[in-house]
């Protein structure tokens, strides 16, 4: 199914979903099945006092779905998102809920219609004010992850049935590939170490500083330290420890699916991190794309997109993923 049909029947199934949707609670279920025997008694037995209490009884059930509504109305949820969002292990996720009048009572959060499990809840909402809703959301697998509206529920007053309202709030996540270990070495580098020892003409390191000499006939006048030149009159230059960066391309075998490719994909992920956490450089060549060696957190995470939208269509434009 291409990225259009699923919008359509996304906005399809929004459109056909009711308003507001109730579930009967197990309190709920207790309290009605004691009002049904409420019920027959006083149908049999005549007695006034029964009657009454039947009375009562539904009474709060009409309360119940009075108040839950009022609760539920006037709501506005803005999605604030995660940092960043991995398969198979919990991450947070944010949502700011607020209310121009009235109050909130046990209100829960959850996104709806995905694959995310897991949902959060605010006690209490004041008119006015912003609260933001923390929880902890999982996803089964990578790759994109197309966000239609927040479910917020709520079960005041009495916690007899859980009134659901869906605030549309169309979205995307992209949700990175599983965090594990890497059973293979990552093969061969495709540049040696760099540095003052590596190379003495290009790339000088950028390791601690060991001391200083003159400048020889040729070297790069980049690494002059100009201070102390010009206090003793002759050019020095700054001599740093040997570094051992080095630079790797990795990459995703093309014509796998399936498993198969799920489990390159995760194996390249842990490389990578393993990899930049040692300083290395690391690029990326999936066949349809292919990153510039490169090191440092931002370049992990180009590396972590790439990966997320291997087999899936390409971000366009603004409607890329977070």
């Amino acid at each position: 199914m291409t990225r259009r049909l699923k919008q359509r029947w996304a906005r399809l199934r929004a459109w056909l979903r009711p308003p507001r949707s109730l579930k009967v609670t197990r309190v709920g279920r207790t309290y009605l099945v004691v009002t049904f025997g409420v019920g027959l008694g006083a149908l049999n037995t005549g007695n006034n006092l029964l009657y009454l209490l039947l009375g009562m009884l539904l009474s709060m059930v009409v309360v119940s779905g009075v108040l839950s509504e009022r609760c539920l109305r006037d709501l506005t949820v803005r999605r604030v998102g995660t940092d960043a969002a991995f398969a198979g292990e919990p991450f947070a996720f944010r949502w700011a809920v607020s209310r121009k009048r009235g109050h909130a009572f046990a209100l829960t959060l959850s996104e709806a219609d995905t694959p995310l499990s897991g949902e959060g809840g605010v006690g209490y909402l004041r008119a006015g004010a912003e609260h933001v809703v923390r929880a902890n959301l999982t996803a089964p697998r990578r790759g994109p992850v197309a966000l239609t509206g927040v479910r917020v529920t709520t079960t005041w007053p009495l916690g007899l049935f859980a009134k659901t309202r869906v605030l549309a709030l169309p979205g995307s996540l992209l949700v990175y590939p599983r965090r594990g270990y890497a059973c293979r070495d990552p093969g061969e580098a495709v540049r040696g170490p760099v540095g003052d020892a590596g190379n003495p003409r290009r790339n000088d390191g950028t390791g601690d500083v060991t001391g200083l000499r003159e400048l020889a006939e040729g070297e790069d006048a980049r690494r002059v330290h100009w201070l102390k030149s010009a206090s003793l009159g002759k050019l020095l230059r700054v001599e740093r420890e040997r570094e051992e960066r080095r630079t790797w391309v990795l990459s995703v075998e093309p014509g796998l699916e399936g498993a198969p490719l799920e489990h390159r994909i995760e194996e390249v992920a842990a490389l990578a991190h393993r990899l930049l956490e040692e300083g290395h450089d690391v690029g990326l060549d999936t066949g349809a794309r292919t990153l510039r060696p490169a090191s440092g957190a931002a370049q992990e995470r180009h590396i972590l997109r790439a990966l997320a939208w291997l087999g899936f269509e390409d971000p366009r434009g603004d409607e890329e993923a977070a």
